[in-house]
């Protein structure tokens, strides 16, 4: 026993030391990023080990809190008293279990007070490279069904990442990697080909809006971030957007994604699927029929975009007919109301399993207008601080949140809770520090 003793002593004291120089600590919060793509119980772990490990650590650490922290924390709060006025207890209960992170990680990072650039970086290099990995094992995977099948649809969208997963979550993470690598000085070959990976990546998931956003974001960074000079920042330009618009209008699949939007903006009840004389014909729902049109039929489809103008459009209906505009239905306990309003429309049943898809309006429905509030709080104050601190990588993660937000309602996932408070918190409390030291 005597024995053991000075091992375990020297093991106790290494430890510590790793976590003293922030090892440890990196390792952990890139241990919550890898994990997205894989199973929940994976990802959850990582979060309590972290968890675990911080609040250990609580007692030697400086406590230290701002704004940053207090708003997903007023965040849950607010959904807890949910629970008075929720017309769905247990989905609410169940809500506020899977919401947990939402309180857990900011209190976690207000003792976590020395967190500098060196650790930023290291974490979002480990995570990045982590995707490019991710990347070739899906698209590895996607050549033997390929070779398998001969269905070049399993290169694109959900069916090159599954439907589970979801291609336009994953296509959010690849993109920070991307920028990740974008913005590295004096890059090798290497880091080229790593940063090619996940552009081609992120077009194969062909998440419409991430493309769009990721063009302009790729625009900004080229005049405002580069040092090229303006001729070179020109034919730079010129070129991205030559590969870019032959990439989408040669590959089909991508293009149709691209197409069905434009064709449904502009055209109402164009037909999808069948011919105008048999009775199983699909038509797709213009964004004019999506937002005014009473009554749907079974065989309607919505796209992408008329889908979310009209769970937009039903939201603005509750809003009239319920007294919700402070207090939402309660969290989680929205969908019942989306089911009814499906039957009201006659929309096919199996719209009424979907959600907003749009943060905003879930969080508007469910908590009101100052859960609403505090989620614009949160990211005016994440673009802020990226602006104010000229971090492009922050100022292209706050952007792609609002964005994705317009489209999915990011929060209701693990995945997306776990992705948006980690890194949310890690580059605001960073460049927080950063703001301070200059000041000092």
């Amino acid at each position: 026993m005597n024995l053991t003793l000075p091992y375990s002593k020297k093991a106790f004291n290494k430890i510590e030391e790793l976590w003293q120089n922030q090892t440890v600590l990196v390792y952990l919060l890139a241990a919550m990023l890898i994990t997205l793509p894989l199973k929940h119980n994976i990802g959850s772990m990582t979060c309590i080990i972290f968890l675990l490990v911080c609040f250990s650590k609580a007692k030697k650490a400086n406590f230290s809190i701002s704004k940053v922290e207090i708003l997903p924390i007023l965040l849950y709060v607010l959904m807890m008293l949910s629970l008075l006025w929720t017309i769905d207890m247990r989905t609410t209960t169940a809500g506020l279990q899977k919401e947990i992170l939402v309180l857990l990680m900011p209190i976690a990072f207000c003792f976590l007070p020395n967190l500098n650039q060196d650790l930023k970086n290291r974490v979002f290099k480990i995570f990045s490279y982590s995707m490019v990995f991710f990347a070739l094992f899906c698209l590895a995977k996607a050549v033997f069904k390929f070779i398998n099948s001969g269905d070049a649809s399993v290169f694109f969208y959900h069916e090159l990442v599954t439907a589970s997963l979801n291609a336009i979550y994953v296509s959010g993470f690849a993109s920070f990697g991307m920028f990740y690598f974008l913005v590295q000085k004096n890059k090798t070959i290497s880091d080229q080909l790593v940063l090619l990976t996940l552009v081609v990546f992120v077009f194969l998931l062909s998440s419409k809006n991430i493309i769009i956003c990721d063009f302009i974001l790729v625009m900004v960074y080229l005049f405002f971030f580069s040092g090229f000079s303006r001729k070179i920042k020109t034919v730079i330009f010129v070129a991205i957007l030559l590969i870019i618009t032959t990439f989408i209008a040669s590959i089909k699949p991508i293009r149709d994604r691209f197409m069905i939007e434009f064709q449904t903006a502009l055209v109402d009840g164009s037909l999808k699927e069948g011919s105008e004389a048999t009775k199983n014909s699909v038509y797709s729902i213009s964004l004019k029929q999506a937002w005014n049109q009473d009554q749907f039929q079974k065989n309607d489809f919505f796209p992408g975009a008329a889908f979310r103008v009209y769970q937009t459009r039903i939201f603005i209906e509750m809003l009239q007919e319920e007294s919700i505009f402070f207090t939402g239905f309660g969290l989680d306990a929205a969908q019942t109301k989306i089911q009814e309003k499906v039957k009201e429309h006659h929309l096919h049943e199996s719209y009424g399993v979907y959600n907003f898809h749009n943060e905003y309006v879930q969080l508007f429905s469910e908590l009101g207008f100052f859960g609403f509030l505090i989620l614009v709080s949160m990211l005016f104050i994440s673009i802020r601080n990226g602006i104010r601190n000229k971090d492009f990588v922050h100022i292209a993660f706050s952007v792609t949140m609002i964005v994705l937000f317009l489209t999915e309602s990011f929060l209701s996932r693990q995945r997306g809770i776990i992705f948006f408070i980690v890194i949310y918190c890690l580059l605001n409390k960073v460049n927080q520090n950063k703001e301070q030291n200059l000041l000092q």
